[in-house]
Formats: C-alpha cells, structure tokens, sequence
C-alpha cells in the first residue's frame, strides 16, 4: 500500500470517529498496593424507602481493574497503611433505660439484650457508660452518701441494686460475660458544691477535692464487688455546661488541676492507675482550648489516658466541627480520643421514622473514626414511649424506645445505622485508608484481628450511585441506594 492510499485510510477512520473512545482496558497498570485475600465481599444494607435493615443484599467478587476514570465512582481501600487500633462501640446503661428495661415482658428484655449485645444474632455492643449516682436520666437526684459527710463513711450503692446493677449485669452476660465499661459522674454532692445544689452548675469547692476524689475509687471498687468490672472514668460530664439537672462547672485549667494534684494521685495510690482516666467529656468545640491546656502539663498528662467528647455543639447552626477532633489528634497522637456522649434530642413519638436520624449516627461516626476516635458510646441504650424517665423532662431519643403499657419495642433507623459499624468492626482493629471519589458517599474502614475488611459506605443523596470498590488494582462493582448505609466485609 503506497503513503497516498495508507493517508487516505487513516483520514476515512478519523471521518468516522475523530475521537476513539479509550475503554477502561487500554489504562493497564501494576498497583503499589499489593491486594493480599479478598476472595469475596459480603454486602449489608440498611436503606430508606425499602425494608433492608443490617440485611445481606449481596456476595461479590473481584475481578482485575486499574487506572479507573473520572467518570467511574469508586471507593479506594487501602489495608497496608493503619491508623489507630479499635477499642469498641457501645450505650449508656443509665438508670432511665434500667428503669425502663424493669417493666418490660422477660420476652422483650431478652430480645433487647440479644440484639444489642450478641455479636451473631445482634449488633455486638462491646462498649458502655454508666453514671456516678443520678443524672438527668434518672427518675430523682440521690447520691451514695449522707448529707455532710465528706469522709464517705455512709457511702453505699444500695440505690442501684433495685434497677441499675442487675440491668447491666444482665448486659455483661448477654455480651459473653465482658463488656468495656466506663463510669462518669454529672455532679459531687450538693455539700462539696459553690452552689450548695446537685443541679444547675456551680463549681466543687476546693476543701472537698480530695473527697471528691475519693467518692469515684469507693464507687469503682463498689461496682467491682457486685461484679462489674470498670475499665476507666471520666472527669465530669460536660464541664463547661450550666444544666438545670445534675451539672458542675470545671475551667480547663481547674480541671487540669484536679487531675494532677488529686484524682490522678487518688487512683493510683488505691492501686487503680489501670483505669483509663478520660478528660473534657463535653461537645466538639472547646476540645482543643481543654485538651491543649491539659495535656500541655506533664504532671496532669501522665495520668490521662484519653479525652471524650460530644456531638451537641452545633449552637449556631453552623454545622458539627469534626476536624476540631482531627486537631487534637495531630497534635496529641499518643491521647486516646472517644466519643462519649451523643443523642437527638426534643423526643417527638410522631418523628421516631425519621430517617434523618440514622444518618446523623452514620456521620458522625464516621468522620469522628477517620479523625482518630478509638471508641464510640451512644446514650441511653434504652427509653419509654416519652423519651424518658428523666427527672427535669429533658426527654430524648434513644435508638430503642419501649412502651411499658404495652411492651411494644421501637427499632429506630439508628439502631441499624450504629450496627453497621458495632457488628463488623471488632475491638483490636486497626483503621485503614477509605477513601470516596464521590462527595456523596462518606467511607471509613477498619481491618480486623481476623484478616477481615470492613468497609462502611454511606451514601446521604437521594440518589442511586453505583461505585466500584477498589483495593490494590482489582475491584467489585455495588451499588448505593438512595439514603443508604452498608458494610462491605472482605474475606
């Protein structure tokens, strides 16, 4: 063929199709990220409009799949590089949802207990919180001593054993007889108060420091002698809040200072330098002013093991501030950080479907994972068909409400949405890279003990999204509902 008639050739394709599509196969290449196992990925779907809850949607393969476009919504995992290690997901066991659990039908109580805390048939609590005499979600104020005794010679848990310690007993046992539990107080004593008042702030004067102190090792070993086992405390709940329940005010540099010179000491003097000691316990946007203040004093440091925080920040309505959680963990990458705290609040029986609801869970979690949290506890496990019991009616939303007239149990989407990383992510994880090409689907993972791969994908558009996940050049092909969430476990 001489150059005239080739020339001629090639101007009559490009006639045809001046721009040859270049298929998917043309962009071959070798992956840095070598894909070690993955046979299979189980896909579990909890989505709006339909009536999957935590349910096996689907059971995938990999196939070969390199430079993907633009054009190709994907999910990129990558297990070689770990962050922090998973320390478990869990509720407060509080006497609100005690109290509630107490007039239910045996059937109801065992089907609660079952899908919170059996890691097969349930969501697999590990983690939970209880509170250091009353809160708001108790049905009255009490404390564990006699007015004006600041040497805790009456201190006794007698109060709880009617509802509180056998409810988590039962919680113990139903989780395989261990479950990660933390204890933190929402206010001394009236007498060791400015306010000479259990409720509406006002601050722990400084004669009763030592006290105080002392108040959290007699409940400890109070608890570990019915059986309990208490894994760490925090300080106070929300320090810097003036609540009309149960509260005490703490600056940052009080707070710091109450730690080093006494509770720090208190705990390990009584042989509980175990403990893990957790500071701050209050909302996302003062937590680095008080984790900077304390963790910046070696002396009030050594003893803290983490800093809690809560999600009820958002004043202004301008948003949740997840990278202030992100801030702390740049700075103090040795500091554990846990959500302690968090729950929708203005009970509303009529809103209880709300999807929003599960989404808020999902979002949450999943920022405040890929910001380096170790540990996430909801709020109360449980409430009635009021939002409560809770002694100043600050009636809440729990992701179980049960009638006690008629021993009907309510499922909220939460409960699902919480399951979807409490049942595939187990304690000794270890996070990996998640990351979405779509601003749309919101992605963390973890890798297990096991070898497993648990990657949550949630997608907050009323779209369908189809996406592929990609590990190390292979991927499978899922599809997203619209107002979804799902686990892709890899085995």
């Amino acid at each position: 063929m001489n150059k005239l008639v080739l020339l001629s050739v090639i101007l009559i394709c490009l006639a045809i199709n001046p721009f040859p599509r270049l298929e998917h196969h043309e962009f071959k290449m070798e992956s840095k990220t070598p894909f070690a196992g993955g046979k299979k990925v189980m896909v579990y779907t909890t989505a709006d409009s339909t009536t999957y809850r935590l349910t096996l949607t689907d059971t995938l393969s990999f196939s070969d799949f390199g430079q993907p476009l633009e054009t190709q919504p994907c999910i990129f995992v990558d297990p070689a590089k770990t962050f922090q290690t998973f320390v478990g997901i869990g509720g407060a066991l509080t006497d609100a949802s005690a109290e509630t659990f107490a007039k239910l039908p045996k059937d109801k109580q065992k089907e609660i207990l079952q899908q919170y805390y059996d890691p097969q048939k349930g969501i697999g609590y590990t983690l939970g919180r209880t509170n250091i005499h009353s809160c708001d979600f108790s049905s009255g104020s009490y404390t564990y001593v006699s007015d004006n005794d600041p040497d805790l010679k009456t201190f006794s848990v007698a109060h709880d054993d009617e509802f509180r310690i056998p409810f988590i007993k039962q919680a113990i046992a139903a989780a395989g007889g261990k479950l990660t539990m933390f204890v933190s107080p929402w206010s001394p004593p009236a007498f060791m108060k400015s306010n000479n008042d259990m409720l509406h702030g006002g601050k722990l004067k400084p004669e009763f420091a030592q006290s105080w102190a002392n108040y959290y090792v007699k409940f400890i070993n109070a608890y570990q002698k019915k059986g309990i086992p208490i894994w760490g405390l925090s300080i106070q709940n929300e320090p810097m809040a003036v609540q009309t329940w149960e509260s005490c005010n703490y600056t940052a540099e009080e707070e710091r200072d109450f730690i080093k010179n006494y509770l720090g000491p208190t705990l390990q003097k009584s042989g509980m330098s175990d403990k893990k000691l957790i500071a701050w316990d209050h909302n996302r946007d003062l937590i680095y002013q008080r984790a900077s203040t304390i963790l910046s004093d070696p002396a009030a440091a050594k003893y803290v093991w983490g800093i809690g925080f809560h999600w009820y920040e958002d004043w202004t309505g301008g948003g949740k501030i997840f990278d202030n959680v992100k801030r702390v963990n740049e700075s103090f990458p040795n500091t554990h950080l846990i959500f302690t705290e968090g729950c929708p609040e203005r009970f509303d029986m009529a809103k209880i479907n709300d999807w929003k609801f599960g989404e808020t869970y999902g979002r949450s979690m999943i920022n405040d994972f890929n910001d380096g949290t170790v540990a996430w506890t909801d709020w109360n496990i449980l409430l009635d068909e009021n939002g409560g019991p809770n002694h100043v009616k600050n009636f809440c939303f729990a992701p179980v409400h049960a009638d006690t007239k008629t021993g009907q149990i309510y499922w909220m989407n939460s409960f699902y949405y919480i399951g979807h990383f409490s049942k595939f992510i187990k304690p000794g994880a270890k996070r990996i890279v998640s990351s979405s090409s779509r601003g749309q689907l919101l992605t963390t993972a973890f890798k297990n003990t096991d070898g497993k791969i648990a990657v949550v994908v949630m997608n907050q558009s009323g779209e369908k999204i189809p996406y592929r996940l990609w590990i190390g050049g292979k991927a499978a092909m899922v599809t997203s509902l619209p107002h979804s969430i799902q686990t892709l476990v890899v085995e």
